[in-house]
């Protein structure tokens, strides 16, 4: 049983027999900034009741070069306690994507670990014909949140370099093949294409069950792929993506299967894409 999911049926009861527990569910749609949607739009068209909205880019540093980097604590702090969540508060993240992983490892690196993710998100709960509300959230009283910065979370470019010419750590990728190979665009203006030495192609999407389930798949599932690619779980490993959002699923299924000593490099491509002094490598079309 996971430490880190919820399922759907399981919080359609807690929300019904506890209605006034410390509880926050909080809704983290999230879009690529060239789709020209905003997540907000889609909370207020529908969202599980009583879900509060939080977004991405305000719990991300704004002064970064790079998107979506790790804020630091006050700025978290500030954000969080502004939804209601103190330090004992029972935090539980959906969206209708990718990002719920993001937030989990967010809360978990400023020292909140009562959280989970609801497993299949919104996408899986109005296929089920689960009740949903549309419009802003109501009145939120803010409370005190003590973000605790927790160290060992997050890999430097340095890491990254030196596990590549080492082999010290795996890094996995979990961009698709065509922007790991360097074959398709970076997804961002003038950032270049391609992967970085020694990292291991581990696309997120493998790791989801079809819809209409969109539930993560197993454990054993999740074993299976990281050997079928290579991975050497007897080493530390590195995961990283396109700006450190889906690495946040590869880092989630390893603490599915009991690797907990893995570090999300919060840059990923955008950062070691844009830096001059990184290698960048494309693989020969065939």
């Amino acid at each position: 049983m996971s430490n880190w999911l919820i399922e759907t049926a399981e919080l359609a009861e807690m929300v019904a027999s506890e209605p006034d527990a410390d509880r926050v569910i909080l809704d983290c749609t999230w879009h690529l900034p060239d789709s020209g949607k905003q997540g907000r739009d889609d909370f207020r068209k529908a969202h599980i009741p009583g879900a509060r909205f939080v977004d991405l880019t305000a719990v991300s540093d704004p002064d970064s070069p790079y998107v979506n980097m790790l804020p630091d604590a006050d700025q978290f702090a500030s954000e969080i306690g502004a939804l209601g969540i103190g330090n004992e508060t029972n935090v539980i993240v959906y969206d209708s994507g990718y990002v719920s992983a993001r937030l989990w490892w967010m809360f978990r690196t400023f020292g909140h670990d009562n959280v989970r993710i609801l497993n299949g998100g919104l996408r899986k709960w109005m296929s089920e014909n689960r009740p949903t509300e549309s419009g802003d959230s109501g009145t939120i009283d803010a409370r005190d949140f003590a973000a605790r910065p927790q160290g060992g979370r997050v890999a430097t470019t340095e890491d990254i370099l030196e596990a590549g010419q080492s082999g010290s750590a795996e890094i996995i990728d979990a961009r698709t093949a065509a922007k790991f190979d360097g074959h398709e665009g970076s997804g961002y203006p003038g950032v270049a294409s391609g992967y970085m030495p020694g990292a291991i192609n581990t696309p997120w999407q493998l790791f989801f069950n079809p819809a209409p389930d969109h539930t993560f798949i197993s454990p054993e599932q999740a074993q299976q792929i990281f050997a079928e690619r290579g991975v050497d779980l007897d080493k530390p490993v590195f995961t990283t993506c396109g700006s450190g959002v889906t690495a946040s699923i590869l880092g989630f299924m390893l603490e599915e299967i009991g690797h907990t000593n893995w570090r999300l490099y919060d840059g990923s491509w955008h950062e070691w894409g844009q830096r001059k002094d990184t290698p960048k490598l494309v693989k020969p079309r065939e």
